[in-house]
């Protein structure tokens, strides 16, 4: 039965990457996925636990490449938030996480927002000063334009985020190099300013996705959303686009919201259809 993903490394080329593990949240599978079928998941039983719910964790990356230290999300933070209806997410890992690797928050010199649902901006800040004191803050500038000044649930929270980051943000653009071998790739329709990282050193590359995908039933159902894509549309035609990408042999994945044991993997291709493989 699938789990929350705990603590997790890999290395491409010289540069290392941890998953961060927050926790996770379980959730109702045919309101979490509008587009999907009791009988398709009678097919992707493995993706739910022992009472038919689909289990999803919560998380972000360290990016160790030469001398910078870039987080990627911050995960949902030290609470439970409950969606009526759907299920609950819940947090409080991140730092003990993070203190696996050896590094402090004074020394993270990036953090990246993928985006920023409130799952993935919650350390932000710890005890109202930021967690990360001395690091550049980086997001696009279509997804803070998008959220700023509002105070939508299942966004940044006005105080603890959005606040917190007034004078502290930059913005950064497709194709943008934020650290040696960390590069920005636009990939919109989860949320309008949605963006990846591709993590190169060598002849491998990382593609770290964010939420352009949530679980990996999508690499043989491609065509499921998940409730929270804003842009249905949009969301597909970019995840079409990165399961292009992942195909190659020289690119491995690394998803956040993966069952325990998937955090890291490979597109392969058989059987008329793809599949997660685990690095």
């Amino acid at each position: 039965m699938p789990t929350f993903a705990g603590p997790d490394r890999i290395a491409v080329g010289d540069v290392r990457v941890t998953f961060l593990a927050d926790g996770g949240g379980v959730t109702d599978p045919h309101v979490a996925w509008p587009d999907s079928t009791p009988e398709a998941w009678d097919h992707h039983r493995r993706h739910l636990d022992e009472n038919g719910k689909f289990v999803t964790s919560v998380g972000g990356f360290l990016v160790e490449t030469g001398d910078r230290k870039v987080v990627v999300d911050t995960g949902i933070g030290d609470m439970r938030v409950d969606f009526p209806g759907v299920g609950y997410f819940e947090g409080g890992r991140f730092l003990d996480s993070l203190a696996t690797t050896g590094v402090a928050p004074e020394e993270v010199t990036d953090v990246v927002y993928t985006h920023l649902h409130l799952d993935h901006c919650g350390w932000t800040t710890t005890e109202g000063s930021l967690t990360f004191p001395n690091a550049r803050h980086l997001v696009a500038a279509g997804e803070w334009d998008h959220w700023h000044g509002g105070d939508d649930p299942a966004g940044p929270d006005p105080v603890r985020v959005q606040q917190a980051l007034e004078g502290n943000l930059d913005h950064v653009s497709d194709g943008e190099t934020i650290a040696p071998g960390v590069d920005v790739v636009f990939t919109p329709g989860h949320t309008p300013g949605h963006l990846s990282l591709v993590v190169s050193s060598g002849v491998s590359r990382l593609l770290i996705l964010g939420d352009a995908m949530h679980c990996a039933v999508q690499m043989s159902e491609p065509q499921w959303n998940i409730a929270f894509d804003m842009d249905p549309d949009m969301a597909r035609a970019t995840r079409a686009r990165l399961l292009q990408e992942l195909e190659r042999p020289d690119t491995l994945g690394a998803a956040c919201h993966f069952a325990s044991g998937l955090t890291f993997g490979r597109v392969l291709v058989g059987e008329g259809t793809r599949y997660w493989g685990i690095n």
